[in-house]
């Protein structure tokens, strides 16, 4: 039992130190993708497209680091599904970026599709979320985007109506 327990915890240390490594990898330099680095960032989508952030680029973005195992997620996404339906024709954008495998993204997202765009970052979304300002590596973490790729806000935790409305105010 003691060498069963030993090969997985193994694994999983290893596993992690993978994603780690893809994530500094990914992210060029492993310094803060608040300029060019986060733009030319590409992540596969549940519907086996791909995502590619630079399309997201000039204006207003939120970005929802979210997972379908955390209920916080869960309970904030149809406020998120709604304001891109009431923002989107004055050119705000969301993405939802999975800290996620694909086969729950997939199962979730047929029982409760939302209107923006999803990708997939698995594991090195933490990281990802963590070099945006999310010390804590904790989820849902939120990144508002203005018109010139700047980071603007960042909320973690459950966004609330509140935080929209102001986001919507300080960036139009």
């Amino acid at each position: 039992m003691n060498r069963r327990f030993a090969l997985m915890a193994g694994a999983a240390v290893a596993a992690g130190a993978t994603g780690a490594g893809v994530a500094w990898w990914r992210l060029g330099s492993g310094g803060r993708p608040d300029g060019a680095e986060i733009w030319s960032m590409r992540f596969d989508s549940p519907d086996g497209s791909q995502l590619m952030l630079a399309d997201f680029r000039g204006k207003p973005l939120l970005l929802n680091f979210w997972a379908t195992w955390c209920p916080p997620c869960i309970r904030e996404l149809p406020l998120i599904d709604s304001f891109q339906r009431e923002h989107r024709a004055r050119g705000w954008q969301v993405v939802g970026l999975a800290v996620d495998k694909l086969e729950p993204v997939r199962e979730f997202l047929g029982k409760q599709p939302v209107g923006f765009r999803v990708g997939l970052a698995g594991i090195e979304g933490v990281e990802l979320s963590r070099h945006l300002g999310n010390t804590s590596g904790a989820l849902p973490f939120s990144v508002v985007f203005d018109r010139r790729g700047r980071v603007v806000q960042r909320k973690l935790g459950v966004i609330q109506t509140e935080d929209l409305t102001s986001w919507v105010a300080a960036i139009g």
